[in-house]
């Protein structure tokens, strides 16, 4: 029974992938020693600071809607005052 090795070339795709699976295990290593275990950047408080900006843009839209309608509704109000001539 013969044995059949197949060398395949290290192509550049394959370094590649290695540099960079290199680079982010440097880069993760490097964030949890500069920032902390504590503050770490996780998916899950990634989500929740998309939620709480989320929020934030509908209660200034909410805010901006108030203070228009109320504009409106002083603008008509004063239309409704003029004497008509």
């Amino acid at each position: 029974m013969s044995t059949v090795e197949s060398h395949q070339p290290i192509g550049l795709t394959t370094v590649s992938r290695t540099v960079a699976s290199l680079a982010v295990g440097v880069v993760h290593t490097l964030e949890r020693a500069v920032v902390g275990e504590a503050r770490m950047r996780t998916a899950r408080g990634n989500a929740w600071e998309a939620v709480c900006a989320d929020r934030a843009r509908a209660e200034q839209r909410a805010e901006l809607d108030r203070l228009v309608a109320e504009l409106a509704a002083a603008r008509a109000a004063a239309r409704e005052r003029q004497p008509v001539s």
